[in-house]
């Protein structure tokens, strides 16, 4: 188990303080609520059920607008459901595209169960070894630092698993209709110029 006890909450917000237009997908649960808490946006895609999908859908958004930089922001059970992600985005290699893992090496929809990431498995070497052009394992706020800059425009596919600690923080709920979360996200994208 990791020594390292980093705020979840500090982190998110750290990472999401310089987004400037980045599109953000986050995973269902704890990193959705990340999110909101550090001030919700319209560039912000929420997945409130697919759990192993997150990675995927930023890999198709990224495709999708290959001008605008889109971060993934979820959790290591999330990511452990959705592994061969990584090898569909390292070959797919957008270089508008980064992921970040908030790795508290815990199931935290199920009951804090551990995951395998706390036995061991490394889910950045997982991402170098499907051909990320980086990726990485950050412990301190200091390597947090240092890689925001790249996760909100280095050249991608990039990969974060920063681990944090297991202590609880307070649900904050964003939007929960899906149909809205869709529509708005939409109109932030496409700016009124999708078709129906």
């Amino acid at each position: 188990m990791s020594a390292a006890r980093l705020d979840r909450r500090d982190v998110v917000a750290r990472i999401l303080a310089e987004r400037g237009d980045t599109l953000v997908v986050t995973g269902l649960g704890s990193t959705t609520w990340d999110a909101a808490a550090a001030g919700d946006h319209r560039n912000n895609f929420y997945l409130w059920g697919g759990m192993g999908g997150a990675a995927m859908v930023g890999l198709g958004l990224a495709n999708a607008q290959p001008g605008r930089r889109v971060l993934v922001i979820t959790g290591d059970g999330e990511m452990l459901m959705g592994l061969g992600a990584l090898a569909t985005i390292g070959t797919a290699a957008p270089a508008n595209l980064a992921v970040a893992v908030v790795d508290n090496e815990r199931y935290g929809e199920t009951g804090m169960q551990e995951t395998h990431t706390a036995h061991g498995v490394d889910l950045a070497a997982v991402a170098a070894g499907a051909g990320f052009a980086a990726a990485a394992t950050l412990r301190t706020m200091d390597e947090v630092e240092a890689w925001i800059p790249r996760l909100l425009g280095g050249p991608g596919p990039l990969f974060a698993a920063v681990k944090v600690g297991i202590e609880p923080a307070p649900m904050a709920l964003p939007l929960r209709d899906g149909a809205a979360i869709r529509a708005r996200f939409r109109d932030a994208v496409l700016g009124g110029r999708a078709e129906e």
